[in-house]
């Protein structure tokens, strides 16, 4: 029976399916080790999640939460037949198994103190925590390292302390309406600030926290990240490079986004920029960062392929693996 079937059997009974999609019977063969795992998470993950979508993730300095949650889901399920290869035959006992139980115990107990407490840095953090347990549990360190990157791509979802946003987030909204009033007054739009209050016209704009905010710039970076990890670049100059650029681009990306608040306010009145078109805003700024992203990726790749094109021309190495060859024919 197990040589006929699309799955491989371990030593525990577990039914692993050797492709991204699977089978039906694959799927049916697992559900009973798996079921289990799946309602265990449902009751205790549940009443978070819950919270989640009704409360912090629907506001918008959390509301990055979901989009990275379920990205960093796409990328276990894209990678998991790469885990499966990382963890090698079936037959050979996972490596390391018992760092699950520690790292089980950390998350349940950050998930305790986070619902009692209404913690949610530490309840956010034990779905990670409870998530990288299972997988050391059922598979290993090795499996464990496959799937890193979704892992810590999902630590973007974490929401910092209110002190450490607060603390960095005021000299970035600062710098944001500075640069946002020179811009327009060098356009000829009668704007003057005060602090991180512009007042164009007759009306007066506060730049927020979720327009120039700590969490934007970590949202946008993930973003990054994300981007880099799909296209897995072989330059490490370029993906050190990029990453490091994420940071003036998503400053930029406020900029265009504040910009577009006070023009649309300026034109079409206050309503109009605190209404849909204030959300509209919003994804005005993660389409900019992202065209900026690609503009900047295309200029790392056209300035690499320059230098390295440049360096097999005339007078270069290139030219002077030709002395040998000279020498033997005379």
């Amino acid at each position: 029976m197990a040589g006929t079937a699309r799955t491989d059997i371990d030593d525990r009974g577990a039914a692993l399916p050797q492709t991204l999609s699977g089978s039906i019977d694959g799927i049916r063969r697992s559900l009973p080790e798996w079921w289990p795992i799946f309602a265990g998470l449902a009751i205790l993950l549940g009443p978070t999640f819950y919270d989640l979508f009704t409360g912090a993730w629907i506001g918008e300095e959390q509301g990055h939460g979901p989009i990275i949650f379920f990205l960093a889901i796409w990328l276990i399920w894209r990678k998991w037949p790469e885990m499966l290869a990382a963890i090698g035959h079936p037959a050979v006992a996972p490596v390391n198994t018992w760092l699950g139980w520690p790292v089980l115990a950390i998350g349940l107990m950050s998930h305790l103190l986070g619902r009692s407490q209404k913690i949610l840095m530490f309840e956010v953090a034990s779905i990670i925590l409870v998530m990288a347990a299972i997988v050391l549990l059922k598979f290993g360190s090795r499996a464990l390292r496959a799937l890193w990157f979704p892992f810590f791509f999902m630590l973007f979802m974490v929401p910092l302390p209110s002190e450490l946003v607060a603390a960095v987030t005021m000299p970035m909204k600062m710098a944001v309406s500075w640069v946002t009033e020179h811009i327009l007054f060098a356009l000829g739009y009668p704007i003057s600030r005060s602090g991180v209050v512009l007042q164009m016209g007759q009306y007066q704009l506060l730049v927020a926290d979720a327009c120039a905010g700590l969490q934007t710039l970590l949202t946008l970076e993930a973003l990054g990240l994300f981007y880099l990890n799909l296209m897995r670049h072989p330059s490490a100059f370029r993906n050190i490079t990029l990453a490091i650029l994420i940071i003036p681009i998503s400053f930029t990306a406020n900029v265009i986004r504040v910009i577009a608040l006070t023009l649309i306010t300026y034109y079409f009145g206050d309503a109009a920029g605190q209404g849909f078109l204030h959300g509209f805003a919003g994804m005005v700024l993660f389409v900019t960062a992202l065209l900026l992203i690609l503009a900047v990726d295309n200029g790392l790749q056209w300035w690499i392929k320059r230098r390295e094109g440049g360096s097999g021309g005339p007078g270069s190495g290139g030219g002077r693996k030709l002395t040998p060859t000279l020498k033997e024919a005379t």
